[in-house]
């Protein structure tokens, strides 16, 4: 099956010398790995290491076998070249350590159009934006909606957000977050990508950010906490 769509690198891995396994977030057809032959080789090629770095967005044109093995591509081209996500130390962490939560957390070949357009979104606007302390939060918190666990906040209202049930009760239970942790939560439920993004202290961001991946790993099965999150606090810091 001959297929053309959009594509989100997620990783990329080093198979033997030469060679790549590409995991690829796709506009049509959910999450889909493929085998880059010669990835490394010399030779002018249109499969290059460039176009598979993390969270690049592409243009593929692959045949899709649909049979649980890899599949290939036929044509490749970014679709949207970033300025400045790779040059920025900055940025490039925030990407690293997004495309790692994004590997842990998307598992179904499935499409998602609606997710894939989000990720789009944020992407562009990471690389055309200087104020970014708070992107990675706020993405992380917005992609609950597409992965179904999206905090209900029709009683935001109270002290305590369990964790669990993903809901603010008027009790503190085993797994809920502390009254200031239930705050901060809340704070970052009403930010967008264009608000202020010095709305938190350094500690804040820390602690939200511990409280995301913990939420995270509550609602998805064998979730597995990010290496890069040790270099992104250490840069952020």
């Amino acid at each position: 099956m001959l297929v053309k769509t959009k594509a989100i690198v997620i990783s990329s891995l080093k198979f033997q010398e030469k060679s790549l396994i590409v995991k690829c977030f796709t506009l049509s057809h959910g999450l889909k790995s493929y085998f880059v032959r010669d990835a490394f080789s010399s030779r002018k090629s249109n499969q290059k290491i460039a176009y598979f770095q993390p969270l690049t967005i592409l243009e593929i044109e692959a045949v899709h076998k649909n049979k649980g093995t890899l599949e290939n591509f036929k044509e490749i081209k970014i679709a949207s070249p970033f300025h400045s996500i790779y040059s920025d130390i900055y940025k490039s962490t925030i990407v690293m350590f997004i495309s790692e939560m994004l590997h842990h957390s998307i598992h179904e070949e499935e499409t998602n159009e609606h997710l894939f357009t989000f990720l789009e979104t944020a992407l562009l606007w990471l690389d055309n934006h200087d104020e970014i302390t708070n992107f990675h939060l706020i993405l992380l918190l917005e992609t609950t909606k597409y992965l179904g666990f999206y905090p209900d906040i029709s009683d935001i209202d109270m002290p305590f957000f369990e964790m669990n049930e993903g809901i603010f009760t008027p009790f503190n239970a085993i797994s809920s977050l502390t009254e200031h942790e239930s705050n901060l939560f809340k704070k970052l439920i009403d930010l967008k990508f264009d608000n202020n993004q010095k709305t938190f202290h350094v500690i804040e961001r820390q602690i939200i950010l511990r409280i995301l991946i913990d939420y995270y790993s509550f609602h998805l099965d064998g979730f597995k906490k990010p290496k890069s999150l040790d270099v992104l606090r250490e840069v952020f810091s």
